[in-house]
């Protein structure tokens, strides 16, 4: 028997609030990327796992935000704890992994496609998970080629949105990449659920084990939404944040009247000193005839 899916049960309500929990976890993740691209040593390590941890808390909450608007007309809908907590554990580690690879090797080359694939496939991957953690009076199937297409959007525009982070050009060039991969993240989610099918096993019989979307995800989005409330707060007391440029030293502070140009400094070095030849030289100092 074929169940009656419906992913709008409250209209566009949870696509917009999805889309936008998105869009801020991917802001401040990808800010935190173009942050540590101005550093060095641990401050880059911690700004990049601060990233990583802000743009999978963003994805997971984007995905059972969508999910409180998915049914089954014939069933109820429950979820695993277990499977619904790895889903997370998945996105945080292999979102981390891309991140670290663009943020160590450079937003270019073969570091962008490989960590734009890895954040991508990361993407898919606590989709996919988290849609296996849900139990229902009936069985999954997706359409093969859909799910590939849904896997393609991740990667391409997790890989557009991290070659953006890279380029460090300011605040609105983030919140363009951060649209991006909110984009990614909703694209991918809504593709992999448009290859959704379900499979009833006949009558609806006793509900399956498990918690309901709303007692279940309302407790659990207290963490990663308090996480990235804190990611925010990092972000605004830091004083590069919002220009993405590093310091200036001392001496390339612009002065009034003076033209912002750089000026060659040598250090160790003696002037150079032109050369006189002597025959010139003593009839420049011989006296002159009247």
């Amino acid at each position: 028997m074929q169940g009656t899916v419906d992913g709008f049960t409250y209209g566009l309500v949870t696509p917009l609030v999805a889309y936008f929990m998105a869009c801020l976890g991917g802001a401040l993740g990808l800010r935190c990327t173009t942050r540590s691209l101005l550093v060095a040593g641990s401050w880059r390590a911690g700004w990049l796992a601060l990233g990583s941890f802000a743009i999978a808390s963003g994805i997971w909450t984007m995905h059972f935000i969508a999910m409180m608007g998915f049914t089954v007309e014939q069933t109820p809908v429950h979820y695993d704890k277990p499977t619904t907590f790895a889903s997370l554990g998945v996105a945080v580690l292999m979102v981390g992994a891309g991140i670290f690879i663009v943020g160590y090797q450079g937003a270019t080359g073969t570091a962008l496609f490989t960590g734009g694939t890895v954040t991508g496939l990361g993407i898919a991957s606590m989709h996919y998970l988290g849609m296996a953690g849900m139990r229902l009076n009936g069985k999954l199937a997706y359409n093969t080629l859909t799910v590939s297409a849904s896997v393609v959007i991740a990667v391409v525009a997790a890989t557009a949105a991290l070659w953006a982070a890279g380029q460090v050009r300011g605040f609105l060039w983030s919140v363009g990449a951060s649209l991006v991969m909110g984009l990614a993240v909703s694209g991918m989610h809504y593709t992999g659920m448009a290859a959704l099918s379900v499979h009833l096993h006949g009558s609806t019989g006793a509900a399956p084990a498990g918690d309901s979307a709303a007692a279940l995800l309302a407790p659990m989005m207290i963490g990663p939404l308090a996480f990235l409330c804190l990611a925010g707060v990092v972000m605004m007391f830091d004083p590069q944040m919002v220009m993405g440029r590093p310091e200036r030293r001392p001496a390339e502070i612009r002065r009034p009247g003076i033209p912002a140009h750089p000026v060659a400094v040598h250090v160790g070095r003696r002037p150079a000193v032109r050369r006189v030849p002597e025959r010139a030289y003593r009839r420049s100092r011989a006296p002159q005839s009247r």
